[in-house]
């Protein structure tokens, strides 16, 4: 990395970041694809092709980083582990995710919670639909996966997002710090609720899963593993329905399209996390000396693999900055990759892809974004819209 890149990362502001990072990612890519960023406190992988590599060795690139923030929030989920330890409370938690139980079990449940909230506010003509619907959307869903018993879906929402905001928290605001401690004491409350039910009453869910598994979850496991469930199992889905739906919005002809042709909202969910992707960024630390793109990396590197400028790449997507769902099909790593490839994958793309966004268009007619208050967006670490405000004809 020369000199002028060096200076160039330096200067990284974690609010530019959060404000809009695209522009950022684009000079790193083409700059210093891994260069260390002083305000982040670690390396950010912007590339494509090497955050594919370093999936391919998690050997080298761990997930047990030390000091993470993720573990001081939530303790010691298995994303923050490798190998057995990792695959063991991974395999407890894969029979709620399934195909065929997303299918069979979920995709009902999906259904009925879109179609109940709706009708909520069908008749309003006019709503925020990230508070209204997106939000509420994810968090039932997300409720009724884990099994939780006697949460609030607005609960569980300040909860997410206040883990969601310490796990980022590399500015080391003491407020972020005292929200997440209040939400990881509401989730733990919860649990004392929840873990006594399950025991006796064994069901699909995923607490249930972790609970009567062939090698069961210590409280502890559990505890950990459901808060970090509630923030990338919650987050991601709100984030892709109101970005899915603000694309097509500001896209009449992919629109017309989509609605004419129900198969397409498959597509739509591939390019809008694509797009703007929800985990944008996640961390990983080296095991040993070894370098990547050229640059050394000593043991005990701090590594973010950013997701959403891989997403972005040039060298793989053609005009990567456009939504558009007849791009070629090439792999985006949305979903992370290797050991830690998304659990909730299947569950998502029901979903948004194949529930959320397709009912929202279906029953809502002549849906338009409110021009009045436009739609903003925030974030790095995670990404999403802020608000969306939108009309339709009651």
């Amino acid at each position: 990395m020369d000199t002028i890149s060096e200076n160039f990362a330096a200067t990284i502001d974690l609010n530019d970041l959060w404000n809009d990072p695209y522009p950022i990612y684009e000079r790193l890519r083409k700059e210093a694809p891994v260069a260390f960023v002083p305000a982040a406190n670690r390396y950010l992988v912007t590339r494509h092709a090497d955050i594919v590599e370093l999936e391919r060795k998690p050997e080298i690139f761990s997930a047990h980083e030390a000091n993470s923030l993720m573990i001081r929030v939530m303790g010691h989920t298995m994303i923050r582990k490798d190998g057995a330890a990792h695959k063991r409370e991974r395999t407890a938690c894969e029979p709620a995710l399934r195909p065929g139980v997303v299918k069979n079990k979920w995709i009902p449940t999906f259904q009925a919670i879109v179609d109940e909230l709706i009708d909520g506010f069908e008749k309003d003509g006019a709503v925020d639909l990230f508070d209204r619907f997106a939000g509420p959307c994810a968090s039932l869903s997300l409720i009724a996966m884990l099994g939780l018993k006697d949460v609030d879906q607005k609960d569980l929402r300040v909860w997410s997002q206040a883990m969601m905001d310490a796990t980022g928290n590399y500015a080391d605001d003491p407020k972020v710090w005292r929200r997440s401690d209040e939400a990881a004491a509401g989730v733990d409350a919860a649990l004392d609720v929840t873990i006594p039910y399950l025991q006796a009453h064994p069901d699909e869910s995923l607490i249930s899963c972790m609970l009567h598994a062939e090698d069961p979850l210590s409280r502890e496991e559990i505890s950990a593993n459901v808060k970090v469930i509630i923030g990338g199992g919650l987050n991601e889905p709100r984030d892709a329905i109101a970005t899915g739906a603000y694309a097509l919005l500001k896209n009449d002809e992919q629109r017309s399209r989509v609605e004419a042709d129900p198969a397409l909202w498959r597509k739509v969910f591939e390019e809008t996390v694509r797009w703007v992707s929800p985990i944008g960024m996640y961390p990983r630390q080296t095991a040993i000396d070894t370098e990547l793109a050229g640059v050394p990396l000593p043991a005990g590197s701090r590594i973010g693999v950013v997701l959403a400028a891989a997403n972005r790449d040039e060298s793989v997507f053609e005009d990567a900055d456009r939504f558009d769902i007849d791009r070629p099909k090439k792999p985006h790593v949305a979903f992370g990759g290797g050991p830690h490839f998304c659990l909730g994958a299947w569950a998502a793309r029901a979903q948004v892809g194949e529930i959320a966004l397709p009912t929202l268009f279906s029953r809502l007619k002549n849906l338009r974004l409110d021009e009045s208050d436009p739609v903003r967006f925030g974030g790095w670490v995670f990404r999403g819209p802020l608000n969306l405000p939108a009309r339709w004809d009651a």
